[in-house]
């Protein structure tokens, strides 16, 4: 009773005309930048930081509030209509979202993920409003083995879902984890693969990374392609709603969706881009029993536009935004790039996070709260009727299109430190991304590899650091148990599949030889 009322105090204090408008300028700046490849909310929140200095700290965090799922909006715009998502937590929605804009079913594509990131924000953030604490307890179980073994699920689940081939998805997979080892170790402070080069001692920046595989990778490909390329401007941009059979194969993704982000949010480390992968298999995975046990394969969309390959990551991918809110708000522990920032943005205002943040600040942090519930109204507000509208930008000339990507994917390098080095850097992940594109081996394993790859490796090195060289600590507690199993379970499952096939065709070609053979003493006698 007492969180309903405090909530609603809240949304009292976020409702007045001054903090609305700093939530709805946050909510439009957000979904700008984060159609700009390499950019996203964390440099945008970045950007702010200096400029709001000036105000108060309950407007200044609704606006970043507002910029953080704007953003999240704003990344998937770009991953449905170009193949390039605005963001590394979009990625899971270039699957299945740009085969929908390729088959004429943008709008519906861009609308589900726009309700779905409604939906998912809203349950999301209610979640965190009722049930903070229970969260920050359950984050606080996680130690180094824990990690450790979450980032070894999330390889083996990436590589699993993206990738018709495993050899495949395991050398994307290796190529990420190769390059995110460049630069000083961080436990011995050795160089590690710098060629001499100061500049290669931070190591790559995962936004050269992102940019690179991403955005000016699909570049070149495309002009690669040449006219072989999706002609855009002659694709339909098809009905502009949701239909309603769109309607009720989007409501469950919506729900699993935010259930597994809301789980995954609150974990340091995890980022977004776990659970909206682990959506994304779910969703596959239910699609292939669901069209075997109708007996149709048509019933599977999947590879060809699913729209529940849409809506279960886009949730996913909002529910754990309002998650990361949980360990940095109750424990002063930012799980984002974005949350970083934030609390930056809180010592700057000389507030420290943490449990005792609810009680000197409560009139902050429930409005910052109840500010996310507007935020989500405003974001379904704003785009879900301009989702014909961001349909309509795949009918500009592919010059224009795909010069204004490359203009934006170099200026958000260039503005990491203004180094030409890091240009160089750019053009030598986008040519790896033109040639992994060419043999088909996915991109999105790899930058798994590079996001996650130094965790791994930290956590790893810790966990045997803390236990004298024991790696009994790996498989110490239920939590690393469970996700081992897990892992188990994903890699056995295709070779089991794959060996049923394979005795299927067989038990086939048995009873047709012997259909025949029968056929044959019939015609001789």
């Amino acid at each position: 009773m007492e969180t309903l009322v405090n909530l609603g105090d809240g949304l009292l204090a976020a409702l007045s005309p001054g903090n609305l408008m700093w939530a709805f300028l946050g909510v439009v700046l957000g979904t700008a930048v984060g159609v700009l490849p390499g950019l996203g909310s964390a440099m945008a929140v970045a950007l702010l930081l200096p400029v709001t200095f000036r105000l108060d700290p309950t407007s200044a965090f609704i606006l970043f509030a507002g910029v953080y799922y704007g953003g999240m909006f704003g990344g998937a715009t770009t991953s449905i209509l170009l193949n390039t998502p605005g963001q590394a937590s979009s990625i899971a929605t270039t699957y299945e979202g740009h085969k929908m804009a390729l088959a004429g079913r943008a709008a519906q594509a861009l609308g589900t993920a726009v309700i779905g990131s409604f939906f998912a924000s809203l349950i999301g953030t209610l979640v965190v409003a009722f049930f903070s604490p229970v969260m920050v307890s359950f984050a606080l179980n996680f130690g180094p083995g824990e990690y450790f073994a979450l980032t070894v699920f999330s390889f083996v689940a990436v590589a699993a879902v993206v990738s018709g081939s495993v050899l495949r998805g395991l050398t994307s997979l290796l190529i990420g984890l190769a390059i995110g080892v460049v630069g000083i170790d961080g436990q011995s402070g050795a160089p590690r693969f710098d060629f001499g080069s100061a500049v290669m001692l931070d190591g790559i920046d995962v936004v050269i990374v992102t940019v690179g595989l991403l955005a000016l990778g699909e570049v070149l490909y495309v002009v690669a392609r040449g006219k072989s390329a999706p002609d855009f401007a002659a694709i339909r941009t098809g009905r502009p709603w949701l239909n309603r059979r769109d309607w009720k194969r989007s409501v469950g993704p919506w729900v699993r969706g935010t259930a597994l982000g809301s789980a995954f949010g609150p974990i340091p480390g995890s980022g977004a881009e776990i659970p909206t992968f682990v959506s994304l298999g779910l969703e596959r995975k239910l699609a292939e029993q669901r069209a075997k046990r109708k007996g149709d394969p048509q019933e599977n969309e999947f590879g060809k536009g699913a729209i529940e390959g849409v809506a279960g990551p886009e949730a996913a991918n909002n529910s754990s935004a309002a998650g990361t809110l949980v360990p940095l708000l109750g424990l002063g522990l930012p799980t984002s790039a974005t949350a970083a920032i934030m609390l930056a943005a809180f010592q700057q205002y000389g507030l420290q996070p943490g449990p005792v943040l609810f009680e000197r600040n409560a009139d902050l942090v429930w409005t910052l709260l109840a500010s996310l519930l507007i935020g989500s109204v405003l974001l379904l507000v704003i785009n879900l009727p301009f989702a014909p509208l961001w349909a309509k930008l795949l009918k500009l000339p592919k010059p224009y299109l795909y010069g204004g990507i490359t203009l934006f994917s170099v200026l958000a390098v260039y503005a990491i430190n203004t180094s030409v080095v890091h240009l160089v850097m750019l053009l030598a992940v986008a040519l790896l991304g033109l040639v992994m594109r060419a043999f088909g081996v996915p991109v999105a394993p790899a930058l798994i590899g590079v996001v996650l790859g130094p965790i791994a490796e930290t956590e790893f090195r810790r966990a045997l650091a803390a236990s004298s060289g024991d790696p009994s600590i790996l498989v110490g507690s239920g939590i690393s148990i469970t996700l081992y199993v897990l892992v188990a379970l994903a890699a056995l499952i295709p070779v089991v599949a794959g060996l049923r096939r394979r005795a299927a065709d067989r038990s086939a070609k048995a009873s047709v030889s012997e259909r025949d053979g029968v056929s044959e003493k019939d015609g001789v006698s």
